[in-house]
This record gives structure tokens, sequence and C-alpha cells, in this order.
């Protein structure tokens, strides 16, 4: 063969090569982008889920401060009552 032959063979190998390697480097960007796109989605999804659950949490308290407002009010009632207690010396 002749030199000028295997020099353009040399130089058509080299840029296969490179070409695959860029290709391969771009497919590997395509994937990794991808997987970081699903990633976010399941994060966005952990916040919704935690806005969705805040409503109940407060009806929840709501529903608790009622019950200590009520069983406050017995236990300030039932103070006075005990303080309002007169001795009677003579029984």
């Amino acid at each position: 063969m002749k030199k000028s032959t295997i020099t353009l063979l040399v130089v058509v190998g080299i840029l296969v090569a490179l070409a695959s390697w860029v290709i391969g480097a771009y497919n590997g960007l395509v994937t990794l982008d991808e997987e970081t796109n699903g990633k976010w989605a399941q994060v966005e999804s952990a916040y919704q889920r935690r806005a969705d659950l805040i409503p109940n949490l407060v009806n929840t308290v709501k529903g608790y401060a009622e019950f200590e407002q009520e069983t406050l009010t017995g236990v300030i009632e039932a103070r006075a009552k005990a303080t309002g207690i007169n001795v009677d010396a003579n029984n």
C-alpha cells in the first residue's frame, strides 16, 4: 500500500473514532438530562403532597383548639368553685 493511502485510512479511522466518542458523549448527556427531569418531577410531587396535607393539618389543629378551649373553661370554673367554698366552724 502506498504511504498516502495508509495516512488517509488512519485519518478516517481517527475521525470515525472521534465522531463515535462525540455521539456517545451526547447520548450520555441526554440520558443525564432525562434522569434529572425525572428526579425533579419527584421533588415537585413531594412538594405538592405536602401542600395538599396542610389543610388537613389546619383542620385538625382547629378541632383540637376547640377541645382545649372547652377544657380550659371547665378547669377555670372548677377552680373558681373550689376557691369559693366556705367552711362553717359549727359543723
